[in-house]
């Protein structure tokens, strides 16, 4: 399938996918509209859009799309080994970003149970250590951080970062 001639360029400026994402967010542009982003240049008769309107009708769907191999993707005209590893490189970004989770770092049953950790923790520094603990909905620490720090003889409230 071949998408008809019209450079980026010539579109309205509120048009373009790069500027719409930047006003209107990622959410309020097409699949075609973000692969055009990360493919960033068409073949020199066509645009990105174009480009990436092309890779998709080549692959059907998104996911026969993550499922290609870099050969494969070579074959869709203006898509060369660069183009393809950095759509390979994306996809795989995508998919480890879907499968991160927040790093928790224990529970907050009681004020009783995480004192004790604290001072457990805390029991050898030679300052004075404000901490704050971050949690989530499931009382989950989910970031653990020193906010200040005291001096050696007297107890000052100083920014840590």
């Amino acid at each position: 399938m071949r998408v008809t001639h019209s450079l980026v360029k010539k579109m309205p400026k509120q048009s373009r996918p790069r500027e719409r994402l930047e006003k209107d967010g990622e959410k309020s542009l097409s699949t075609h509209e973000l692969l055009a982003i990360l493919l960033r240049t068409g073949p020199k008769d066509s645009s990105a859009v174009e480009l990436s309107l092309n890779l998709l009708a080549a692959f059907e769907d998104l996911y026969y799309l993550k499922t290609v191999s870099i050969e494969e993707l070579m074959c869709v005209n203006g898509i060369g080994r660069t183009k393809a590893i950095e759509i390979r490189a994306a996809i795989e970004l995508g998919s480890r970003i879907a499968a991160a989770t927040q790093e928790k770092k224990g529970q907050v049953t009681s004020s009783h149970t995480i004192g004790k950790m604290l001072i457990k923790e805390m029991k050898d520094l030679q300052q004075e250590h404000v901490i704050t603990l971050f949690l989530n909905t499931k009382n989950e620490i989910i970031k653990k951080e020193t906010i200040f720090v005291g001096g050696l003889s007297q107890s000052v409230g100083v920014p840590t970062t």
